[in-house]
C-alpha cells in the first residue's frame, strides 16, 4: 500500500519466492474484491515470475536517483556544467529568492505555477485539496520550495522527505523565466539541505521513456539512470483508436480551457481525492 500517485513501492519480502506467494495470494483475492491490482517495485520480480504470478508487464520508465554521500563540491562538479552549473551561477547572480516551507502563500504560488505546467504539459492539474491534505498529513516531511525574481514566483518543487531518502515529487516553473535557472536553484538548495540533514539519497522520480527531455534534465544532474517496471493484473485491455482519439482531443482541450474549468476537469478526474 502506499500513497496515491507514489512512482514506486518495494513490497515488503524477503526474496522473490516469498514475492511470487504474495503477487498469487493478491491475484485470487482480486478475483473478488479489486477491479485491478498493480505493483511498482524497484528492483525486477526475477526470470519467469510473472509468468507464475498472473501478472504481467504494462509499463516502463527510466528511474533516476542521485547519490548524495559525496561533498558538495564534488556534486556540483557531478552537475552537467553548461546546463545546471551555469544556471545556478545565472540564478545567484540574477538575485532569485528562496523560501521554503508549507504556509498556505508558499503552496498558492507552487499552485498558480503547477497550472501553468500542467496546461502547458496537456494534463488537467491535481484539485488543491490535494496538497493541503499532503501538508496537513505529512508535517515537516513536506516542504514546498519557490524560486522568485523580485517577489514574481518563477519556479517551484514540492519534496517529501522518508528516512535516508527526499523525494522530488512535483515540479513546475513559469517558462518566462526559465532562462534565470530558478529551478536549478531549487534542486541545488534541496540538495544541500538533505545533506546537512544527513539524507543520502534524492529521488527524483520516474520518467516515462519516450520523454527524452525530462530523462536528459535527471542526468544532467548527475543521477544515476535505472529501469522501473510495473506489473498489473488483470493486464490493461488496449485501448481503441476511438479512445486514443478522445484522448488526444482532451489534451488539446486542457491547453485552452479557463483556470477554473481546467481545475474543475481536474476534481473530476481526481475523483478518489478530497
Amino acid at each position: 500500500m502506499s500513497l496515491p500517485f507514489s512512482d514506486h513501492c518495494e513490497p515488503l519480502v524477503s526474496g522473490p519466492e516469498e514475492f511470487e506467494h504474495f503477487l498469487c495470494s493478491l491475484e485470487d483475492s482480486g478475483r473478488k474484491q479489486f477491479k485491478y491490482i498493480e505493483v511498482r517495485p524497484q528492483s525486477p520480480l526475477g526470470p519467469g515470475l510473472e509468468t507464475h504470478s498472473g501478472f504481467v508487464k504494462t509499463k516502463t520508465f527510466y528511474l533516476h536517483r542521485l547519490d548524495l554521500r559525496p561533498g558538495p563540491d564534488e556534486l556540483f562538479r557531478g552537475f552537467h556544467k553548461n546546463c545546471v552549473q551555469r544556471k545556478i551561477r545565472r540564478a545567484e547572480r540574477e538575485g532569485l529568492t528562496y523560501e521554503e516551507g508549507r504556509s498556505e502563500s508558499l503552496l498558492a504560488k507552487f499552485y498558480r505555477l503547477l497550472l501553468m505546467t500542467r496546461r502547458r504539459h496537456q494534463l488537467p492539474v491535481q484539485p488543491l485539496e490535494w496538497f493541503r491534505t499532503l501538508v496537513n498529513c505529512l508535517d515537516d516531511r513536506l516542504k514546498i520550495r519557490v524560486a522568485s525574481k523580485e517577489g514574481q514566483p518563477v519556479a517551484s518543487i514540492l519534496t517529501l522527505s522518508f528516512k535516508n531518502s527526499m523525494v522530488y515529487k512535483y515540479g513546475c516553473s513559469d517558462t518566462r523565466f526559465n532562462n534565470l535557472g530558478g529551478v536549478f536553484l531549487l534542486f541545488w538548495k534541496t540538495i544541500q539541505e538533505s545533506r546537512e540533514l544527513g539524507v543520502q539519497q534524492l529521488d527524483l522520480g520516474r520518467t516515462d521513456t519516450d520523454n527524452p527531455g525530462l530523462a536528459t534534465f535527471k542526468d544532467r544532474l548527475g543521477a544515476t539512470r535505472s529501469t522501473l517496471v510495473y506489473y498489473r493484473y488483470p493486464p490493461f485491455a488496449s485501448k481503441s483508436s476511438a479512445e486514443r482519439w478522445k484522448t488526444e482531443i482532451a489534451k488539446r482541450l486542457f491547453t485552452r480551457l479557463p483556470d477554473g474549468v481546467l481545475k474543475g476537469v481536474g476534481k473530476l478526474l481526481y475523483k478518489h481525492i478530497g
